[in-house]
C-alpha cells in the first residue's frame, strides 16, 4: 500500500506544487498595504486556491506524461516516471487526471462563486493554455518557454482574485521574467547535458549560445523589474515606505546563486528541487521574506 501511494505521489509530481506558491504572492505583498484588511480566513482561502491550482497542474502533468510516455521511456531520468516505467496504466492515469481536474475546478468555483467566477476562469485559462502546450506549443522554440512563464502570471492573478486585492503590474512582470529565466536555465541544462534520445523535440532547435544570451537578458530584466516595483510611487504609497528596496540585494544574490548552480554545477534541470534543497538559496529566500515582513509591519 505504501509503495502504491508513493507511486501516485510521484505521478502527481507533488514536488512541483512548490510552483504554486506564486498564488500566495498577492496576499504576501498586500500585508503591508494600509488600505487592506486581511484576515486569517483570507490566508486560508489563498492556501486553498494554491491547492486547487496544484490539483489542476497535476492533472496536466499526468496528461503530459501519458502523451510523452514513449519518448520519456528513452530519457535517462524521465524513464522512471510512473507511466513511462509501466507502473501506472494509461486508463488509470487518465481517470486520475480527470478526477484531479474536476476537484481543482470545483474548488476554484467554490472559493470564488461570485459572478463572474474569476478564479474558475483563471483556472480554465490555465488548463486551455497547458493543453495547447502539451499537444503543440511545447514543440515551438521560444514560444514553449513563454507559455511556461504565462502560466506563472495566471498563478499570480489567481491569488489576487481570491483575496480581492489589486496586484501591481510590475510584480506580475517580475513573476513573468523570473519564470522565463528559470525555464531558459532548464532548457540550457537539457541542451548541454541531456542531448540525445528521449529529450524534448524542441531542444534541437535551440543553440547553447542563444540560451546563454537569453538567460543573461531575463536575469537582468527580472532584477530591473523588481527594483522598479520597490521604488514605484504606487508601491511607496501602498506600503507607506521606500524601504522595500532593501530587499533588492537578496534578489541579486538569489539570481547570482542560481546562475552559479547552472553554469558551475550543472544543476539547472529541476528549479523546484533546487529552490527547496540548496541551502544558500533557502537562507536567502527566508531572509528576503523576513526583511519584507519587517518593512511591511514596522515601516521606517
Amino acid at each position: 500500500m505504501s509503495s502504491r501511494l508513493f507511486t501516485f505521489f510521484r505521478l502527481f509530481r507533488v514536488k512541483q506544487w512548490t510552483k504554486n506558491a506564486v498564488v500566495l504572492a498577492a496576499f504576501v505583498f498586500a500585508l503591508g498595504d494600509q488600505s487592506q484588511d486581511l484576515s486569517a480566513w483570507l490566508f486560508w482561502k489563498v492556501l486553498l486556491a494554491a491547492l486547487a491550482f496544484s490539483f489542476v497542474s497535476s492533472a496536466i502533468y499526468i496528461m503530459n506524461d501519458w502523451r510523452d510516455r514513449a519518448q520519456d521511456a528513452l530519457h535517462p531520468t524521465k524513464r522512471h516516471r510512473p507511466i513511462a516505467a509501466g507502473l501506472v496504466s494509461g486508463p488509470v492515469a487518465l481517470t486520475t487526471a480527470l478526477l484531479l481536474l474536476a476537484a481543482g475546478l470545483y474548488g476554484g468555483w467554490r472559493l470564488h462563486p461570485a459572478a463572474p467566477p474569476l478564479l474558475l476562469i483563471v483556472l480554465l485559462a490555465y488548463v486551455l493554455l497547458q493543453v495547447l502546450y502539451t499537444f503543440a506549443l511545447k514543440r515551438i522554440p521560444l514560444l514553449d518557454v513563454m507559455v511556461i512563464a504565462i502560466g506563472f502570471i495566471l498563478r499570480a492573478i489567481a491569488g489576487s482574485v481570491v483575496v480581492d486585492v489589486a496586484i501591481s503590474p510590475w510584480l506580475i512582470l517580475c513573476a513573468f521574467w523570473l519564470a522565463l529565466f528559470l525555464a531558459l536555465c532548464k532548457r540550457r541544462h537539457e541542451k548541454v547535458n541531456l542531448s540525445g534520445a528521449g529529450t524534448r523535440d524542441v531542444i534541437g532547435a535551440y543553440s547553447s549560445k542563444l540560451l546563454d544570451l537569453l538567460i543573461a537578458l531575463t536575469a537582468g530584466t527580472t532584477l530591473t523589474t523588481y527594483s522598479i516595483y520597490t521604488l514605484w510611487p504606487e508601491t511607496v504609497a501602498k506600503f507607506g515606505t521606500r524601504w522595500l528596496s532593501v530587499t533588492i540585494p537578496f534578489v541579486v544574490f538569489g539570481l547570482f546563486r542560481y546562475l552559479d548552480l547552472v553554469y558551475r554545477l550543472d544543476r539547472g534541470d529541476r528549479p523546484e528541487h533546487i529552490l527547496l534543497t540548496d541551502i544558500p538559496l533557502v537562507i536567502d529566500v527566508l531572509l528576503f521574506a523576513a526583511t519584507a515582513l519587517c518593512v511591511f509591519f514596522w515601516p521606517f
